[in-house]
């Protein structure tokens, strides 16, 4: 066997004076790193390690905070873990708000008809007995606690209206994580107001049931809030709103108003309502051109083809469009105002959220209700000989859609709206026996439609704003609220002034 030979030692004193020094140095150093590293790792004990998996290898890493996963990571709708029925996992979404950046901003003008929507219930607040009339009505009880959401059904709304109503509650809270106020309200999905003027006042009556729904009219007490729509209506192809109005914008481009056809435009099931069914009257015909092109909608048909005929985006090719309520209030109304063309309001009797703030002349051209055809033959000829002017009215229509309504302002005016009916509420709000708890996943995973799933993870908030909302401006005066009704009526007035004049001048 080859015998090793014995090696010698390293002989330092060889070495030159200035080098030694050197490695000298630079081993200490690495020992120190070393061991810093070292002991950092293991003393880090409150960091609990977690795993992910790539490409079939599984890496190991420290978990980042709440704050960092927020800032870094956007929590997505998540259904690999199959249908999802219960909260149980919290997908690392924050229930609090860190810091956010303040907002200098006043809220749109609009905002402060949530005062005057609670105002029945200011003196006297809302007491447990109040709250449990409205379940008469109520198609669901939304409780808030503690940031979270819960949900107690009573009955099935028309369609998907009380799913995408309440997936939009959910939004909210996740938008501002723990800044909405614990509460608990009940919700109708029907088309019409259910709480008439009146029947509740007195002395002796702590107020009206408080009942959100979506839209209210002057013999009405609803608490009005934004429709489902916002987030979708899958039975008829109609996208998230803030989609759908990033669409109509690019239509807009595409014909420019001195280049849409000079008639005044409408497409909608006529059948719902007897003024509807009259309005079929003022199609052309061999006999009469009101100057309005109207067309029926079937959406069983166009659901059999595929939507095809009906993208809100491509129906902004007339100078005109007319906007006339349904079996109440119409969802079409905010789609029909964003067309950059002048918006012919039939006379409403029902108004949502926002319309209570648009003046005619400024925002739309008014229509008398008893007598369409007249009306709006006269509204387009004024217009073809009043481009400048016309043109100004439905691009401030058009301004008002796109800036004051979109969905920043939309989760804005449900934060002021809840946080100040919670305000008003003088028991401790709790979570019913049997009420769900919302999230995410156990709504959008479990749907068996395609679509609805599609607009739940288009319309989901995947992070907490950065910034906080916008001020909620101060109520009405009750003078300045009658000058402005004054004005209204007034404006409505000298456009029916002209038509007479019109109509005297033609015979």
């Amino acid at each position: 066997m080859q015998k090793f030979k014995k090696k010698h030692p390293l002989v330092l004193r060889h070495v030159p004076v200035t080098l030694y020094t050197c490695l000298l140095f630079f081993l200490i150093l690495f020992t120190a790193v070393f061991i810093s590293s070292l002991w950092s790792t293991l003393s880090t004990t409150n960091t609990k390690p977690t795993t992910k998996t790539v490409a079939n290898q599984t890496l190991v890493a420290n978990a980042p905070s709440r704050e960092e996963t927020t800032k870094q990571s956007p929590t997505l709708l998540n259904c690999s873990r199959g249908n999802q029925t219960t909260c149980s996992n919290k997908y690392n979404y924050p229930t609090t708000t860190s810091e956010t950046e303040k907002n200098e901003a006043t809220c749109p003008e609009y905002f402060r008809w949530i005062h005057e929507d609670l105002k029945p219930w200011k003196e006297k607040g809302i007491s447990r007995e109040t709250l449990e009339m409205a379940k008469k009505t109520a198609h669901f009880r939304l409780v808030v606690k503690n940031g979270k959401g819960y949900v107690e059904i009573y009955r099935e709304s028309i369609q998907t209206r009380s799913v995408f109503t309440i997936w939009g509650i959910l939004q909210l809270l996740r938008r501002y994580p723990g800044k909405v106020g614990d509460m608990e309200m009940m919700f109708d999905c029907n088309d019409k107001p259910v709480v008439p003027v009146g029947l509740y006042d007195g002395p002796n009556v702590t107020g009206p049931p408080p009942v959100f729904g979506y839209c209210v009219d002057r013999w009405t007490r609803d608490i009005v809030f934004p429709d489902w729509s916002f987030w979708g209506w899958p039975e008829i192809n109609i996208r998230p709103w803030e989609h759908v109005l990033k669409e109509i914008k690019e239509g807009n481009k595409k014909v420019k108003w001195k280049d849409r056809e000079p008639y005044a435009y409408w497409k909608g099931n006529p059948y719902t309502t007897p003024t509807r069914l009259d309005f079929l009257s003022c199609n052309v015909s061999t006999d009469h051109d009101w100057n309005l092109r109207l067309y029926t909608q079937d959406w069983i048909k166009e659901s059999e083809q595929g939507f095809n005929h009906s993208n809100l985006a491509d129906q902004c090719t007339y100078r005109y469009k007319v906007y006339i309520e349904g079996y109440a209030w119409s969802v079409s109304e905010k789609y029909i105002l964003a067309c950059d063309s002048p918006t012919l309001f039939v006379k409403p009797r029902y108004y949502d959220f926002f319309t209570r703030s648009l003046q005619p002349l400024q925002h739309y051209w008014p229509i008398k209700e008893n007598d369409k055809c007249k009306p709006i033959k006269h509204a387009v000829d004024w217009g073809n000989n009043n481009n400048q002017k016309v043109q100004e009215i439905g691009k401030a229509g058009s301004n008002f859609i796109h800036e004051e309504l979109n969905m920043d302002y939309i989760y804005d005016y449900m934060f002021h709206l809840l946080n100040e009916y919670a305000k008003l509420i003088k028991f401790e709000p709790r979570v019913p026996e049997g009420a769900v708890e919302l999230c995410p996943e156990s709504m959008a995973c479990t749907r068996s439609y395609s679509k609805e799933k599609e607009f739940m993870s288009q319309s989901m908030v995947n992070e907490p704003s950065t910034k906080d909302p916008c001020s909620l401006p101060p109520p009405f005066e009750p003078m300045s609220l009658r000058i402005f009704y004054a004005t209204k009526q007034n404006l409505i007035n000298r456009v029916e002034r002209w038509e007479n004049e019109y109509w005297k001048n033609s015979e």
